[in-house]
């Protein structure tokens, strides 16, 4: 891999060399999905800098549609805080689709994406945590479905 990334980078280098000018290719649709949060500020210090979703985001993820397919239980913990939005990184996922999370020591539930992962352990977003209100230095157990 090293080795592709080295003839990679030069290969580059000799097309500016060259004078070849690489166009943008326009990419279709937001660069974020629509409602996405944008990533907290380079100055963010506190939970609520570094969570940049607004109340209506919370309140509509924390209002998903019931059932769904168990995929399991998992001890999670916060996830990059600087990464918005409502997620989980869980090695039950086997694609990226939408589901939900459970805390049952609230009863609370969010809608979340999904993410496959194929370290032994979950991570879910500081939106998510906080809308479960799950502690965020704990280890909480949460129920995933899938959707």
């Amino acid at each position: 891999m090293k080795k592709f990334l080295i003839v990679a980078s030069l290969v580059v280098a000799g097309c500016t060399e060259m004078g070849m000018q690489v166009e943008p290719v326009p990419v279709d649709g937001p660069a974020t999905a629509p409602g996405a949060a944008p990533p907290p500020p380079p100055t963010a210090r506190s939970v609520e800098d570094f969570d940049t979703t607004t109340d209506a985001q919370r309140v509509a993820a924390a209002s998903p549609s019931t059932g769904g397919t168990l995929l399991g239980t998992t001890v999670a913990s916060l996830g990059d805080a600087t990464e918005p939005g409502f997620w989980i990184r869980t090695p039950l996922a086997r694609a990226v689709g939408t589901g939900r999370l459970v805390y049952p020591a609230t009863g609370k539930s969010v809608e979340v994406e999904l993410r496959p992962t194929e370290s032994g352990s979950s991570r879910v977003s500081l939106a998510a945590l906080r809308v479960l209100q799950a502690p965020l230095t704990g280890l909480p157990m949460l129920e995933v479905y899938a959707k």
